[in-house]
């Protein structure tokens, strides 16, 4: 007898376990879809990545896990270079395709936050793993993104929450300074 009550227990665990992955895999599934990218390189908005950074500070106060952010800037990469409206687009789509293969599918976020500007989180990532990062994705983009005449100069960023708890007054600042901070500090 306590065998079918054993098997009945076991089978309700397996189902109820079942069902949390399914809604998990729906919930990815809506999130992706409903989710606003960004026309040109199909990542996040600036919006979109500003409350999603909310999250992840309220996430880091409650569990003391740090997150980082890495900031990406093509600085003066419009003024530099004289092209066409296809061919700038299609370099921003290669510039944010290098930095997708880097980055933790399901994990890290990725959005653009301006015309030329790059916003990745990297939730549980020490600032040492954001700046080792930033390095890679630098001398990636370096790499591909090549042409007779063209000029790119890459700027990185990195800041870690950990860092600042605390401080601020409400998450939207801390998510601020976080940003302040990354855009101001440079990784080699």
């Amino acid at each position: 007898m306590w065998y079918f009550t054993w098997i009945l227990g076991l089978l309700l665990a397996c189902s109820l376990g079942i069902i949390n992955v399914l809604r998990l895999e729906a919930q990815e599934t809506w999130d992706r879809e409903h989710i606003p990218v960004d026309p040109l390189t199909q990542l996040m908005t600036k919006d979109t990545m500003l409350g999603r950074l909310k999250e992840k500070v309220e996430n880091s106060k409650r569990n003391g896990f740090p997150f980082s952010i890495l900031f990406i800037s093509l600085k003066d990469f419009k003024a530099k270079n004289d092209l066409p409206a296809f061919e700038m687009d299609a370099i921003l789509r290669s510039v944010a395709d290098c930095f997708k293969e880097d980055i933790r599918a399901g994990v890290d976020i990725a959005a653009r936050m301006d015309e030329q500007g790059f916003l990745i989180a990297m939730p549980g990532s020490p600032l040492k793993k954001a700046e080792e990062i930033a390095v890679q994705v630098k001398n990636e983009i370096m790499e591909r993104v090549k042409a007779p005449g063209l000029v790119v100069e890459v700027s990185t960023g990195v800041a870690e929450y950990s860092a600042y708890p605390g401080k601020f007054a409400t998450t939207a600042h801390e998510v601020d300074e976080l940003i302040r901070i990354a855009t101001g500090k440079s990784v080699v």
